[in-house]
């Protein structure tokens, strides 16, 4: 502990003490008694920050992993292909769907059933009603009164009657017209018109909705079995695949539905980068900062047993067809990252996909055990390597704290006790000079001298 200096100045000058400045001297002094627990609980902070970062890293590295062990995940995903595009375009080919090859001829497109008026003006008055219906449905009478007497009064009549049908306006050099489109596509949708009573009562014309194109299924023949959609969007017909009709073709249109192995590789890319990530965080921890001060788990045993858990995970012999990482293009690099030889993850992936498939998600394979690895080291759980490491971190940072916060307590009552005995020895020294002067007043009247004169 150092020195602390009083100064009191000449005894008779009444200066007294600086408390203040005293007080936060030997303060600090006694400060001094908490600096190993603080620098103790700095380094198990700077600790804590490093298995958070790492716990990061292990847990984006365990998204990647089950990426590929989700049997609905990407090693289920599909990719479609039409022979002619202008004649048949695959939408979408999802988890469910087979791969393999499919033949399909579309001899007709599927319509939808329309009607249009004649064109009048678009501010003539109407009278009559209209009665149609859509398919079997049920028959919609639509009658003209003042409130909706004028073309797009009628449609708004139309639109709310719940018929089936969606009316609209169409407007050119002629006229406007009336026009029907059935909210069913297909031959269920045919729109029909029962009567048609309505009149331009400006003109005294008749308005006569006349048919458009007549409501039609698509006509197709797929892998030889005829086939009817009342759409052109046609989803029912191959499991899991969604196809558009664009065109007629008396040719056959190839549909190749295949395993989406391209997505594959871009998966196990990730999980190689993840785990890379990971090897090289572990590896800095191991070496020291710019400042030459060593890395806040240096020597840590968390560090020996996250490496040893992952390492024995990747070179583990998988109990599935596929036996190692190197049958899929996996191989360890000399400072433990991993690469990827993407041309034998392809030739793997084309020659044996249900064998990379079980490789990763067969309850013996090497995607849920290493999967399981991860999580076990990360913080997936209470029991992981890292989460045992921090709450071991904790626990000794609540006792650090709670002795700091004892010293703390002391040094405030020493503070206050300080505080106070120096003021009054201030009171003390500054009421000195007015003693000396009494005792010379007194001294004076006894003797009749005043030293002060000389």
């Amino acid at each position: 502990m150092g020195t602390i200096g009083l100064s009191f100045g000449a005894p008779g000058s009444g200066q007294g003490i600086d408390v203040a400045s005293t007080v936060t001297q030997i303060v600090t002094q006694l400060q001094t008694t908490e600096t190993p627990y603080k620098a103790q609980l700095s380094n198990l902070q700077s600790q804590d920050t490093a298995i958070s970062n790492l716990g990061t890293l292990l847990s984006t590295l365990s998204t990647s992993i089950q990426a590929l062990t989700d049997p609905a995940g990407i090693l289920s995903g599909k990719r479609g292909s039409s022979s002619d595009t202008n004649t048949l375009a695959l939408l979408s080919a999802a988890t469910n769907a087979t791969a393999g090859s499919h033949t399909v001829t579309v001899q007709q497109l599927a319509q939808t059933s329309t009607f249009a008026s004649n064109a009048i003006a678009a501010t003539d008055t109407l009278s009559g009603s209209l009665i149609l219906h859509t398919g079997s449905g049920a028959a919609q009478t639509i009658s003209v009164d003042p409130a909706n007497a004028t073309l797009s009064g009628l449609v708004a009549a139309i639109n709310q009657s719940n018929a089936g049908v969606s009316a609209s306006l169409i407007t050119d050099s002629s006229g406007t017209r009336l026009s029907l489109i059935s909210q069913t596509s297909g031959a269920a949708g045919q729109i029909s018109i029962d009567s048609a009573a309505l009149t331009d009562a400006t003109t005294g014309s008749a308005l006569l909705p006349t048919a458009g194109q007549s409501g039609r299924d698509a006509q197709l023949t797929v892998d030889g079995v005829a086939v009817s959609s009342a759409s052109n969007t046609v989803s029912n017909v191959l499991s899991g695949v969604t196809f558009q009709l664009l065109g007629v073709s008396a040719n056959p249109v190839q549909v190749e539905i295949a395993n989406d192995t391209q997505s594959v590789t871009n998966g196990v890319s990730t999980l190689v980068k993840n785990y890379n990530a990971v090897v090289s965080a572990l590896t800095a921890q191991e070496g020291k900062d710019a400042s030459g001060k060593a890395q806040p788990l240096y020597g840590s045993l968390v560090l020996s047993s996250l490496q040893q858990a992952l390492s024995g995970a990747l070179i583990q012999q998988a109990g599935t067809a596929l036996k190692s990482i190197t049958s899929i293009g996996l191989s360890l690099n000399g400072d433990g990252t991993l690469a990827l030889n993407t041309d034998q993850l392809t030739g793997a992936l084309n020659t044996n996909y249900a064998g990379v498939q079980g490789f990763f998600q067969n309850i013996n394979g090497f995607g849920l055990s290493f999967e399981h690895a991860v999580d076990g080291a990360g913080v997936a759980s209470p029991n992981s390597l890292l989460s045992r490491a921090a709450q071991a971190n904790t626990t000794i940072e609540a006792s650090l704290n709670d002795t700091i916060g004892t010293i703390d307590t002391h040094i405030a009552t020493q503070k206050t006790t300080l505080t106070a005995q120096l003021n009054q020895a201030n009171q003390t020294l500054q009421s000195i000079p007015q003693q000396l002067l009494a005792i010379n007043e007194i001294y004076s009247a006894i003797t009749g001298y005043n030293q002060q004169k000389g």
